[in-house]
């Protein structure tokens, strides 16, 4: 299938089968798409924490609205995001671009001390908000490159995010959980499996100017 033909057959899907598992080249290509999701400045404020436990799974499902795409996906994506975020991160950043790309100080050092005040004049909760909105990127990437892998997915935001802090102890890496994608394979009996996509025309959606 091309890319628009992989994004129609792409839906949220109600019910996976568990009896099918992604394979581990799955999950690496996964894994690489999130590592390659564009962000703002590049400064990769996301994490990704990959459930792959049925037993934690299980116990997720009460937390997360009693969906139980919860537990009977192969896999569970948690986004996350950090609960306080620095100017440390810069510093981390700019380190990695001169291990990488060899950049001269005079190059970064304009950029860096830039981005270093924009980090100090935001408080705590507008820095979340700015990493939440580099989160949905991720999410948005990962939709798409499961829809042209022909993994299924399921993109959630009905969970309690204090509740998945506590059970995958996120507060010990100084992160919060954001936004969920189960993934795996539809089943066979999901009733939404063959329903026709509901979207408007293109013309209500895109204006020319």
């Amino acid at each position: 299938m091309n890319i628009i033909e992989s994004l129609e057959w792409r839906y949220a899907v109600k019910k996976f089968d568990k009896e099918k598992l992604l394979s581990e080249k799955q999950i690496e290509t996964l894994k690489n798409a999130f590592n390659l999701t564009a962000t703002s400045y590049g400064l990769q404020p996301v994490k990704l924490a990959i459930i792959s436990n049925k037993k934690i799974q299980e116990e997720l499902v009460a937390h997360s609205w009693n969906q139980k795409q919860v537990l009977d996906a192969s896999h569970v994506f948690v986004i996350c995001v950090p609960k306080s975020y620095t100017s440390k991160e810069v510093e981390n950043y700019f380190e990695l671009v001169q291990k990488i790309r060899n950049t001269p100080d005079e190059i970064i050092i304009p950029f860096k001390q830039f981005l270093t005040a924009e980090i100090a004049k935001k408080t705590q909760e507008e820095l979340l908000i700015w990493n939440k909105n580099q989160a949905y990127l991720a999410l948005g990437n990962l939709l798409t490159v499961c829809a042209l892998e022909q993994i299924d997915s399921c993109p959630m935001e009905g969970f309690i995010p204090e509740k998945y802090d506590e059970i995958l102890q996120l507060h010990e890496q100084n992160l919060t959980a954001v936004l969920l994608l189960p993934i795996g394979f539809r089943a066979e009996d999901d009733y939404m499996k063959d329903l026709k996509k509901v979207r408007k025309n293109i013309d209500d959606v895109v204006v020319n100017f």
